[in-house]
């Protein structure tokens, strides 16, 4: 994926492919108990068109599921000269670009699924709340490393304004 944020001799880093199997637990847990809750109307009633509601949530839930590798190959990251660039998505596609100066908090999140196979989430807090960014699916030496240095970044920056 090619685009005017690529800069020469940057390449995008991608999310480790182990988190193709935390988000499709995930999603899969998240599916059975949709698929399920749905199901209990039609269960008690006997009213054979209310299956037609779960059978929908399962073709969506499948769908999901197939999507899930493709998504999780398309999110990356770009450490700029002044910024982070973090990419997502396939038929919406996000990106955004958080300055150094402006990052407030760099948080690591590992969640048991996360921990389970040596993923961490990075989360960045800006001012704006509508700023915040998460990266996903980072091992965890790579998570710390990368904190530690967006923290640094930020200090440095922050001290030049």
């Amino acid at each position: 994926m090619s685009s005017k944020l690529d800069l020469p001799g940057t390449e995008w880093r991608g999310v480790s492919p182990r988190y193709i199997v935390v988000d499709l637990v995930g999603n899969l847990v998240f599916g059975i108990i949709v698929v399920v809750a749905t199901s209990i109307p039609a269960f008690i009633t006997g009213n054979v068109y209310l299956w037609t509601i779960p059978a929908s949530f399962a073709i969506i839930v499948l769908i999901v599921l197939a999507l899930t590798p493709r998504r999780v190959r398309a999110m990356g990251y770009q450490l700029r000269d002044d910024d982070l660039v973090f990419r997502k998505g396939l038929m919406f596609q996000r990106v955004v670009a958080v300055p150094y100066g402006r990052m407030q908090l760099v948080d690591i999140n590992r969640g048991p699924l996360d921990r389970a196979v040596g993923l961490s989430e990075l989360k960045f807090v800006t001012a704006a709340a509508a700023s915040g960014v998460v990266i996903p699916g980072l091992p965890e030496a790579d998570a710390e490393e990368l904190r530690d240095r967006l923290v640094e970044l930020a200090e440095s920056r922050r001290a030049g304004l």
